[in-house]
């Protein structure tokens, strides 16, 4: 099923992966997706109908955002954005390069710290940075951490965007204490929330289109409707059973209420976030 002849012009999937090897110093490095290049995801656009896209750099590169900079000029600058992956020995200049090839974030994932190549203790220093360029920091963090580091958050200069609904953990989902955490940062203006990788948090699974999912994401566009961007999060590296794409972004129109506003998130907050013409 192919969902776009229901998109809207100017929509963005706001969370993606590409995976070339002519990056990879390490041909057989773990964690590496076959099938993952710019010309692949090419295919993902025509199905779902979206025109924009923000790429994340994986963690199989650590450092090294060559490959999300090659795929923002190979998508055109225009309608490709990056989020890269950056410690604080990055250079001036280099932070100045990223933002020329189309880089508007910096990314933290540290659901799994003992995996991370970067920490807690470089958010604030590379968020004091990156906020000179106008940049956000991309957070894939626990609700536990969001809550712990809540302190922390409400230091940052820069806008922060929370990952896949803030991981908010089942059953507590929207009750959870990251909730208001976020919510507060969003509502004042400084928090972006991407509705993406239903299935991270769902026991339900694909056959059930991760219902139980459903209410956190609905929770997300009842309280602050204006702060959220939709991502795909292909090509889906933690699962087995892949979900379809089509189906992933037909699951915001069930989240939705109505067209606008599923429309709102694709098309204008993803320009306002990521800076694309409107």
């Amino acid at each position: 099923m192919d969902a776009k002849g229901h998109t809207p012009p100017g929509a963005c999937d706001s969370h993606i992966h590409i995976y070339d090897r002519a990056f990879l110093a390490n041909a057989d490095a773990p964690g590496f997706v076959d099938a993952a290049d710019v010309d692949a995801y090419r295919k993902v656009q025509a199905r779902i109908g979206t025109q924009r896209v923000v790429i994340v750099t994986p963690r199989v590169y650590g450092t090294d955002n060559a490959v999300t900079l090659d795929a923002i000029r190979q998508l055109g600058i225009a309608n490709a954005r990056g989020v890269a992956v950056v410690r604080p020995d990055v250079t001036d200049a280099e932070l100045e390069a990223l933002h020329a090839g189309g880089i508007r974030g910096i990314r933290f994932t540290l659901y799994t710290p003992s995996n991370a190549v970067v920490g807690f203790d470089m958010v604030e220093p590379l968020a004091n940075r990156v906020a000179e360029l106008g940049w956000h920091v991309q957070l894939h963090w626990t609700a536990a951490q969001i809550v712990e580091h809540q302190a922390l958050l409400g230091r940052l200069p820069s806008t922060i965007v929370f990952d896949h609904c803030a991981r908010l953990p089942l059953p507590d989902g929207a009750a959870h204490a990251a909730f208001p955490v976020v919510r507060h940062l969003a509502d004042a203006g400084r928090a972006w929330i991407k509705l993406s990788g239903p299935y991270l948090d769902s026991r339900d699974g694909r056959d059930c289109r991760y219902a139980d999912v459903a209410p956190t994401a609905r929770a997300w566009v009842s309280a602050v409707p204006h702060r959220l961007v939709w991502g795909s999060d292909w090509p889906h590296v933690t699962e087995t059973h892949k979900p379809d794409d089509p189906m992933l972004l037909d699951l915001l129109g069930e989240w939705t209420s109505d067209t606008a506003t599923r429309n709102r998130i694709l098309v204008d907050n993803a320009a306002s976030s990521y800076g694309f013409a409107s």
